[in-house]
């Protein structure tokens, strides 16, 4: 038993006078000078370190920091972009022996990150990084410097809990706050890579968030360079404008970040949101007034209906009707402050039910301009190509665009795209137009444009015009009506014509509609608010009815048969003009009767 007692007691003796020996000779605060010093070149903030340095002997040896305050820039609401309540840095004890600190774990409590951005595009990370062209601090040769100076800092591992960052964007006007559970980093060392990893949530009006990441990091030993590798994050997002409620997303990256040059080189090796895939690398120099952002992504197939609210009939009515009561011209004023330049590319691309596939798009925005240098797809079994320029700079933006389709099957595009069965062809079709504001209305209103189409090998849906023109013939030799029940279906070799849209009415003065049967031929508008058709056209029979259902194959040829088109888009009327078909044949069978009468006395008058 007195062994043990005398061994208790040396070992008591032996800790007390390491406590005495770090307490009355080797004082921490000796290096508060130099912290603050290098925090004050390096950002050029002031970094207030309120209570002393003290050592802590239990459960380990370390130090303790307490109520430390990193300033913002001067004008900001919040004084201090960073506050910590408790810092506590576990020591190596051999180092200390030689006047060296190695941070065995660093633990931090209650910090709280104030990060804004004001009203002038200003934020709390202007200056975090010394100019190129402030002149570098002389080293220090001295070897009689004091007894405290620092000779090398390794730290063994970070511990952050208890962290709460609040984010201020006065030019939005929106403020969120966002809990960090916990964030650790594994030994770290300038030059070498250590382990990173964190846990964060948040809870905001509108959403919830989880997520989480695991990676490596590494700072370069002269500071200058961040890098990032193999940094994989797991985001689950819910909310009742989340699609489905739920949307899990995760991806995979390798950061690079050059505080030099004031560059960030990201490379997105994999990244899945729902059922989207895509890869791609972006390169950002935010040094600029407004950063300058170079992206290039490559995306598999997305189905853009399926990110939407689900919502039946009646839900999309009433949001209409309280979209159009509070319409807003968009305010596009963040187009500004971007400089971007966008490649990219998709296997295919479903919106509003209907089908792309193989896109590339490039695209440019600055100065508030977006130009759309160009955007080809393919559409079902054609091509299509864009190029378009939106002008975000006044209150009320203004926009042209230019667009070709090119062997298109068109009757599946209308079928998809607007629920439409009314033609069917292989369609070219070209349009150049522009116009003011980005509301609905005033988009249909606004817009004036002009453009031509055809259609080769087609059909017309809902009509069957030589089964009416056979009826209307039967009708006129007296005979009863036909009662074939042929398809609704006017077939044609082509279809051609150009257009022009005015203040929301679309004019096509020059349609014309081949076949071996007959030809249509006319002028009309559709009106693209109210969707109203009125067309005057009329057909003429070119070729025999025989085999049609036809009866007197001659009655009619030669004879132009009014016809309307009438009705809604998705509606249309077709008739045939009646009362104008009986003036039509009555003025054809009174021209061959003075055609008779103008023979007969011709020949008399020969007599003579």
């Amino acid at each position: 038993m007195k062994i043990v007692k005398w061994f208790f007691i040396v070992l008591f003796l032996m800790f007390a006078s390491l406590a005495a020996y770090l307490t009355l000779v080797f004082d921490p605060n000796d290096f508060k000078p130099e912290i603050v010093d290098a925090v004050k070149k390096q950002t050029g903030r002031d970094l207030i370190i309120a209570k002393d340095l003290t050592w802590t002997f239990f459960p380990s040896i370390g130090i303790e920091l307490g109520d430390i305050t990193l300033s913002n820039p001067k004008g900001f609401d919040n004084v201090s972009m960073l506050k910590v309540s408790k810092i506590v840095a576990e020591v190596e004890l051999l180092p200390l022996f030689s006047k060296q600190v190695e941070i065995a774990k660093l633990n931090l409590d209650g910090l709280v990150i104030n990060l804004e951005t004001r009203k002038d595009g200003r934020t709390s990370f202007d200056g975090l990084q010394t100019s190129a062209t402030e002149d570098k601090p002389a080293q220090v040769n001295d070897t009689t410097a004091s007894s405290g100076s620092l000779s090398s800092l390794d730290i063994g591992g970070v511990s952050i809990t208890n962290t709460q960052i609040r984010i201020s964007d006065k030019q939005a006007g929106t403020e969120q706050v966002f809990s960090l559970d916990n964030l650790t980093l594994g030994k770290f060392s300038l030059g070498e890579f250590a382990t990173l990893e964190y846990r964060f949530s948040a809870e905001m009006p509108d959403m919830t968030l989880m997520s989480q990441g695991k990676g490596s990091i590494r700072v370069a030993q002269d500071m200058t360079q961040i890098q990032v590798k193999d940094f994989k994050i797991t985001n689950a997002i819910a909310g009742e404008a989340i699609p489905n409620k739920k949307l899990d997303i995760s991806l995979l990256t390798q950061l690079e970040i050059l505080l030099e040059t004031k560059q960030v080189h990201l490379i997105l090796d994999e990244l899945n949101a729902g059922d989207i895939q895509a890869t791609g690398k972006v390169d950002i120099a935010y040094g600029h007034k407004v950063p300058q952002i170079i992206a290039k992504l490559d995306l598999g197939d997305i189905d853009l209906d399926k990110l939407l609210p689900q919502t039946d009939k009646a839900d999309k009515a009433k949001e209409q009707s309280q979209a159009e009561a509070s319409q807003v011209e968009p305010d596009l004023t963040a187009m500004k402050s971007l400089d971007l330049t966008l490649s990219l590319t998709a296997k295919s691309i479903k919106a509003s039910n209907m089908m792309t596939s193989n896109w590339i798009m490039d695209m440019t925005l600055k100065n508030g301009i977006l130009n759309l240098k160009q955007l080809n797809a393919d559409l079902y079994g054609g091509k299509l190509a864009v190029t378009a320029r939106l002008d975000g700079r006044q209150a009320v933006p203004s926009y042209s665009f230019e667009k070709s389709v090119t062997g298109v099957q068109v009757r599946e595009l209308l079928k998809d795209a607007a629920d439409v069965d009314l033609l069917a062809g292989t369609a070219n079709f070209s349009v150049k137009g522009k116009g003011r504001s980005l509301l609905v209305d005033n988009i249909k209103k606004n817009i004036a444009a002009k453009g031509k189409f055809e259609i080769a090998d087609g059909a017309l849906y809902g009509v069957n015009i030589p089964q009416m023109i056979r009826e209307a013939q039967a009708k006129l030799s007296g005979g009863s009506s036909s009662t074939s029940s042929s398809e609704k279906k006017t077939d044609f070799t082509s279809m051609t014509g150009s257009f022009s849209v005015v203040k929301g009415v679309v004019s096509n003065p020059d349609l014309l509609m081949s076949s071996p049967l007959i030809r249509l031929s006319g002028a009309g508008t559709a009106n693209i608010i109210s969707e109203a058709l009125d067309y005057q056209l009329t057909t003429a029979v070119v070729g025999s009815l025989e085999g049609q259902g036809g009866g007197d194959k001659d009655l009619l040829n030669g004879i132009e048969i009014p016809f309307l088109i009438t009705g809604t888009m998705s509606e249309p009327k077709f008739a045939l003009d009646t009362a104008g078909l009986f003036d039509a044949k009555l003025k054809q069978e009174v021209e061959k009767v003075q055609d008779k009468l103008k023979d007969s006395l011709l020949k008399r008058l020969g007599g003579f």
